[in-house]
């Protein structure tokens, strides 16, 4: 049988170390249809190919840029409108200092903190209350307030001290004084670092929401802040000023009209002839417990017998009269400190920052109207973005919504590579330059 060259050349093989390759078995293709083969087909099928992955990965690179060109038009939307006359410099400003105050009222006069509810460090009412317990609290723990300790021993060195030629049954009214003066210079500090930090705390807080609400124009923002600032330190020395002259008030005299005070010195003073007679006694006990005051040393007292009544009456009336002390220290404080603080947040506040930030011939509004490079290249950087991806994400809607049509297109698999690419490649750098 008679066989056609080409195939004679097949069965005959190719020499090689040990033999001939049988090519019939290799090459089985030569005899598959032509209209199965060549570089046309592959190309065809491979289009259909890559038509089928793309469609089905086009739906979520639609979603994923309808996400992104969400944000970015909500981020183009937030971003400070570009002011273009004086008078929406006004009305942004006004606003913003509307805003800030109403809020500034709500976290520190009436204890609202709905803008702020998971940070504690701006509900102010509750942390003000927090430092004013506290501030009481260290006053009457103090060891000016503990008048065991030592007991009259103070009290008969300032006897000693200011003795005349007088009547001995009456107490000098500068015995009492010195005394006051001299417990009340002993914890003078304490609510002056009260008022220091309440300040520094409060000043925190507003400083923190004149910078939230001013965020938009970084031109206004620094300003402000640093009207915030300076005046807040003229607040707080002027808090500080008349938290001293407070003190001073109490160091100059000795008065109240409060009633507590004559009942607590006739309560204290009923001890008075039980506890002489425990100091007359030397074979009693060396220490008595005195009610309202605690367990007290007589050893010492008993050597300067002929005073320890007069310091009695001495130490009782300052017991009795330091109550009405502390307390005022803390009642005084506390109503300058409301005061103050609703003077700062309804008038002071936006009168310190018009004056420093707008200025007298209106510079500062100047300023609003003109946009930082930054922010200028950024929204239009947004501006772009957004529109380049709302154009892509038509176009690739239009093109899922028949992927069976561009299998026949080559043209249009290479525009949908090129486009896709881009819209990427956009959102990617966009992304980087947020």
């Amino acid at each position: 049988m008679s066989l056609h060259p080409g195939r004679q050349r097949i069965s005959s093989g190719i020499p090689y170390a040990d033999g001939y390759w049988p090519l019939a078995s290799t090459f089985w293709w030569v005899e598959v249809d032509e209209s199965m083969v060549g570089i046309p087909v592959l190309a065809r099928r491979l289009m259909q190919i890559q038509a089928t992955i793309v469609a089905r990965c086009l739906p979520d690179i639609v979603n994923k840029i309808s996400e992104k060109l969400n944000a970015n038009v909500a981020h183009l939307q937030s971003m400070p409108k570009n002011l273009s006359s004086i008078a929406e410099a006004v009305t942004a400003f006004m606003q913003i200092m509307g805003s800030a105050k109403d809020s500034l009222r709500k976290i520190l006069l009436r204890g609202e903190f709905d803008e702020y509810l998971d940070e504690e460090g701006m509900h102010c009412t509750a942390r003000l209350a927090e430092m004013l317990d506290r501030y009481s609290e260290k006053l009457q723990n103090c060891p000016e307030s503990n008048f065991a300790k030592d007991f009259l021993l103070e009290e008969l060195e300032v006897l000693e001290e200011t003795k005349g030629i007088c009547l001995p049954n009456f107490l000098p009214h500068v015995a009492f004084l010195t005394c006051l003066q001299r417990k009340i210079g002993r914890i003078s500090s304490t609510p002056v670092e009260f008022v220091s930090n309440v300040w520094e705390y409060i000043g925190g807080v507003v400083l923190k929401v004149l910078m939230q609400y001013s965020e938009l124009y970084l031109q206004l923002q620094n300003a402000t802040r640093r009207a915030a600032q300076s005046l807040m330190a003229k607040v707080k020395e002027r808090a500080i000023d008349r938290v001293v002259e407070i003190v001073q008030m109490e160091k100059c005299t000795d008065f109240t009209c409060n009633p507590e005070y004559m009942g607590e010195w006739n309560k204290l003073m009923e001890k008075q002839v039980v506890f002489l007679q425990n100091i007359d006694y030397l074979f009693k006990p060396s220490t008595f417990v005195l009610e309202g005051i605690g367990e007290v040393d007589l050893e010492k007292l008993r050597e300067r017998r002929h005073l320890v009544q007069q310091a009695f009456d001495l130490r009782m009336r300052m017991v009795a009269y330091w109550k009405t002390v502390l307390r005022r220290l803390v009642d005084s404080v506390a109503l300058h400190l409301l005061f103050t603080v609703q003077g700062l947040v309804n008038k002071e506040l936006e009168d310190e920052v018009v004056s420093q930030v707008v200025g007298p011939q209106g510079e500062g509004l100047q300023r609003m109207l003109e946009e930082t490079p930054a922010v200028a290249a950024k929204r239009e950087k947004l501006k772009r973005t957004a529109c380049s991806r709302s154009q892509g994400r038509w176009w690739l809607k239009s093109w899922t919504g028949s992927p069976r049509r561009t299998w026949r297109s080559i043209s249009l698999l290479k525009e949908s590579r090129e486009v896709v690419a881009q819209i990427m490649d956009r959102v990617s750098t966009a992304d980087m330059e947020n």
